[in-house]
């Protein structure tokens, strides 16, 4: 590997930085994108009972926030509630809502940056062809082909297009992964939050 590197030259260590850096947000985002992390099961089905009698107690709200990513979304329709008991239903749902863009500005993290990476380690691997291609040219100056000279320019064009593609393409496929994944924890806690919000409108009326 050492020798790889050393016959790949300069232009390959920002390709490792942007690997070394994709590999992290990757494991990062699979073990927080869990989907009983993000969203555990009967979590709805504890906000609809902790509400049947009326409104929820502090502990029952705390409790619920506890609950990965969707309990806070659920919790913030019971905050209203408790901070303005005459709140209209449009107001439980804009909080609602709010909490929810705040859930999924958490559900995307990082995932910004895994996709700039997937977009930029290519032209890094063509900067690093380019570089190559212009150590070839300096191979033939004053019409005189220098061999060694000539051999480091074809493998530091070679390896950092090699190298760019195999850290674009797995960071790519991670990041499509991620988004959908992403999508679907989205609507899931919308239609959740939706239910929620139609039982707090029936429980007040």
């Amino acid at each position: 590997m050492l020798s790889i590197i050393q016959a790949a030259g300069w232009p390959i260590w920002p390709l490792i930085f942007c690997s070394i850096l994709a590999l992290a947000l990757i494991i990062d985002r699979l073990v927080q994108l869990r989907e009983h992390k993000v969203i555990p099961p009967q979590t709805l089905e504890q906000a609809f009972e902790i509400t049947r009698r009326g409104l929820a107690p502090e502990e029952a709200v705390l409790q619920l926030e506890k609950n990965g990513v969707l309990g806070p979304v659920l919790a913030s329709g019971l905050r209203c509630l408790q901070k303005n008991p005459s709140a209209s239903d449009e107001d439980i749902r804009a909080q609602m809502e709010m909490a929810g863009r705040l859930a999924g500005r958490q559900l995307e993290r990082y995932l910004t940056a895994l996709g700039t990476i997937a977009s930029a380690a290519p032209l890094l691997g063509l900067l690093g062809t380019v570089i190559g291609m212009i150590e070839i040219f300096a191979a033939q100056t004053a019409g005189s082909s220098q061999p060694a000279q000539l051999a480091y320019g074809i493998s530091v064009a070679l390896y950092n297009t090699a190298f760019g593609l195999v850290v674009a393409i797995p960071s790519l496929m991670f990041w499509r992964y991620f988004r959908t994944l992403v999508d679907s924890m989205l609507l899931s806690m919308e239609v959740a939050s939706e239910q929620f919000a139609r039982h707090l409108t029936h429980l007040r009326h």
